[in-house]
């Protein structure tokens, strides 16, 4: 079972301690799709919040279309892989309705078994044929606010798949899809409600891409020796916002936090002179802080310790994504 931690004297509320938490954990995968989240009794138990603060919370989830609760039942994690609302134009999908459901949800078991798609082809033509026409052009999207993690997952999918992508704000994506006759969207699974209003109605496709949950460097988190210096650096801001409130949560006042993004040359010279172990959350940052301390070496007694996470997203979405696009 997941564990939350709040730290209740922190300036940071602790709904959005709680927020930023249960998220992370539907984003990497640690509640996935279908995954009934904690009673409140529950989380009031673990966390020691009032039950009326995790119902809030809840609420803010079931608002941002990452959860559905169920009456009588509970909170579920939202299956937001295919739910576009996006369908092939054909007749007989007016004769027979749930046709197009039907038709997905079997092409997507067979590509799980690593059916391609020229072998579903001659089964599913009309599926295949929107499949293909949406594969030629792939947008990266995320806000505005924090492109950054869009140019993130933009040049790690490029890498792994080898393919051109275009990187649009969340707030332009409408306008391109309207010049476009077909289009995939890949965006991180915490942006995927905006993603899927915008799209749906325009005939394209939403594919979300889940994050490494960062499991061993929480682990090396919690077993810092209190007053530790311990630095965060990546391309996306919101991905370094997220990290700070978590650690915050983990240790409270017990470790100092820096955080900066690799544009920001003064906070990551700081950085490399005053932190013991530098966290870089993708191959960009990890570049950029191993030249600052190569650059500053003569100023620096004990370079800090530099711990590059390799993949910013997990293996099972690149795998995915590979055999939508039918690239195998």
């Amino acid at each position: 079972m997941v564990q939350f931690h709040i730290q209740p004297d922190s300036d940071i509320p602790a709904s959005t301690q709680l927020y930023n938490q249960i998220l992370f954990a539907i984003a990497s995968r640690q509640f996935p799709p279908g995954h009934r989240l904690p009673s409140t009794r529950q989380l009031a138990m673990q966390t020691g919040l009032h039950r009326n603060t995790i119902s809030k919370v809840y609420r803010q989830l079931e608002d941002a279309g990452v959860v559905d609760a169920q009456a009588g039942s509970g909170i579920y994690v939202r299956d937001q892989g295919h739910d576009t609302g996006a369908h092939i134009k054909s007749p007989l999908l007016e004769q027979y309705p749930q046709a197009h459901k039907i038709i997905q949800s079997s092409l997507d078991e067979l590509v799980k078994q690593g059916c391609s798609l020229g072998q579903a082809r001659e089964l599913f033509l009309a599926e295949i044929d929107w499949r293909l026409r949406c594969s030629a052009s792939v947008l990266v999207t995320a806000p505005q606010h924090d492109l950054a993690n869009g140019e993130v997952l933009m040049r790690e999918l490029e890498r792994a798949l080898a393919i051109p992508m275009q990187l649009v704000p969340m707030e332009e994506l409408g306008q391109v899809l309207d010049q476009t006759r077909s289009s995939t969207v890949v965006t991180s699974r915490y942006f995927i409600a905006q993603a899927e209003a915008i799209a749906s109605p325009k005939a394209a496709r939403v594919i979300p891409i889940d994050i490494y949950d960062f499991e061993q460097e929480l682990k090396l988190v919690k077993v810092m020796p209190k007053g530790t210096c311990l630095g965060i650096v990546s391309l996306s801001g919101g991905t370094v916002g997220v990290a700070e409130v978590i650690i915050h949560s983990l240790r409270g006042d017990d470790l100092l936090v820096m955080t900066a993004q690799i544009d920001d040359r003064y906070k990551l010279n700081a950085m490399v002179r005053t932190a013991q172990t530098i966290f870089c959350f993708d191959q960009v940052s990890c570049a950029s802080v191993k030249a600052t301390i190569s650059a500053s070496r003569d100023d620096i007694i004990r370079p800090p310790q530099v711990i590059c996470c390799e993949n910013f997203i997990v293996g099972k979405s690149i795998n995915l994504l590979r055999r939508e696009l039918g690239l195998e």
